[in-house]
């Protein structure tokens, strides 16, 4: 509670209100020290209404360039930014013969790398002891964890937004990407974060 709300009705607040009545103040400064408690009433409440209101953890914001690394993470500036909402399983390393330079990653990370063009901005939705977070990201638009997941390279994480769930079972009901590969074992269950 607000330290001046209190202060007004506890004790002191009847000891001013009886001193008015007694005639200790004049109505000038009655009136004045009515209006200025109503004020510091008012700041506090709106103080306290708005606290409440802000997330317990701010969100940042990154706008920048991104570099995929071949693990499928962003580097965005000079923070690591990690998928929220998606987990990339292990695969074997794949290498992209059709643009030169060659590069040589996971399948999820190349998939990545072809997407992003310009900027990237990213919301923070975590931040880890490593100074990297996990956060929600957008390339001209489209979400970068929903482009994995919908072209089968990543799958959706229980924390994760629902439609990334749907996705995955559109990717998995047209053997996109990991669903299509055989051999690779990706359990039924993606609660892998």
């Amino acid at each position: 509670m607000c330290p001046m709300v209190a202060q007004l009705t506890g004790d002191r607040f009847r000891g001013w209100r009886f001193a008015v009545r007694l005639g200790a103040f004049s109505g000038q400064q009655a009136t004045r020290m009515v209006l200025w408690n109503c004020r510091r009433v008012i700041c506090c409440a709106v103080l306290a209404t708005s606290a409440s209101l802000l997330p317990h953890q701010a969100s940042a914001e990154l706008v920048s360039y991104a570099n995929v690394r071949q693990d499928a993470t962003l580097m965005v500036g000079s923070r690591v930014v990690r998928l929220y909402g998606i987990y990339v399983p292990p695969m074997g390393r794949t290498c992209r013969t059709n643009l030169r330079p060659i590069k040589c990653a996971s399948n999820a990370a190349l998939a990545l790398d072809f997407k992003i063009r310009g900027f990237v901005h990213c919301r923070q939705v975590l931040k880890h002891r490593d100074r990297s977070i996990t956060a929600r990201c957008l390339n001209k638009g489209v979400d970068l964890g929903a482009y994995l997941i919908e072209r089968g390279w990543a799958v959706a994480s229980t924390d994760g937004p629902f439609e990334y769930r749907v996705l995955e079972k559109i990717a998995r009901n047209r053997s996109m990407g990991i669903w299509g590969m055989n051999g690779v074992a990706v359990p039924a269950s993606s609660g892998a974060r």
